[in-house]
């Protein structure tokens, strides 16, 4: 994959894996969007990435969906890579019923429903455009549900995602566009930052930066890697 001279939209960009990437994008000369909640941290990062691109939306809602699309398509149409990237973990207590599983924001939407639909509405504008490529941001906590039961409805977005993925890659390969699933070990980010805090684990030797893992993971992706995989143990010994 070419990784210069691309125009790419960046879900949840303004923090962790997201802002990671921006950096490593626009250090190589690409036109960047991110989107994300916080208009704070979204000025932020306008003022340490000069030239960057934000928009402020939930992607968790039908018509943030849609006004992105929108802002994009009118004011990007050259658009030719999305990164699924935004995404959440919450503890949820299985036991407790409803009470926890509606007590906080949907992990549902935000990490599973969001990338389908986004996907769905930039694949005709992706279809057939030079480096065209949909990258999704999974977890390898898909694959290791027995070490985090604790974010039980996490765990299941992501397998789902890594699912999807694949059955989106076969789909989408006649269109030239190109399916990359990222599954990160465990990153240093703001992710369920109560639950870490909880658990005194703010803070591992198992944990890398989000820097670190975006070199890694894009290495790996300019190799023409489809499924990209960093582990845990790379993490520990650096």
């Amino acid at each position: 994959m070419k990784i210069n001279g691309n125009t790419v939209l960046i879900t949840g960009g303004a923090t962790g894996i997201g802002y990671s990437m921006a950096k490593y994008f626009h250090a190589r000369g690409n036109t960047i969007i991110i989107c994300g909640r916080r208009g704070d941290r979204l000025e932020q990062v306008k003022k340490e990435l000069q030239g960057i691109n934000t928009f402020k939306c939930d992607v968790a809602s039908p018509d943030g969906r849609k006004d992105l699309f929108k802002y994009v398509s009118d004011n990007f149409p050259q658009i030719n890579m999305l990164i699924n990237n935004a995404g959440i973990q919450r503890d949820i207590d299985l036991t407790k019923g409803l009470d926890d599983l509606d007590s906080g924001d949907s992990e549902i939407k935000i990490n599973f429903e969001a990338p389908v639909y986004l996907s769905a509405l930039f694949t005709p504008v992706l279809s057939g455009r030079k480096n065209a490529a949909i990258v999704n941001v999974s977890s390898g906590l898909a694959f290791m549900v027995e070490k985090a039961a604790r974010a039980p409805i996490y765990c299941a977005t992501k397998a789902a995602l890594h699912a999807f993925s694949i059955a989106q890659r076969i789909q989408l390969a006649p269109l030239g566009i190109r399916v990359v699933e990222i599954i990160p070990p465990m990153v240093e980010s703001e992710l369920n930052m109560e639950g870490r805090r909880k658990r005194n684990m703010l803070k591992s030797p198992y944990m890398m930066t989000s820097d670190d893992f975006v070199e890694q993971a894009f290495a790996k992706m300019e190799q023409d890697k489809d499924e990209i995989r960093i582990l845990m143990q790379q993490a520990e010994s650096k």
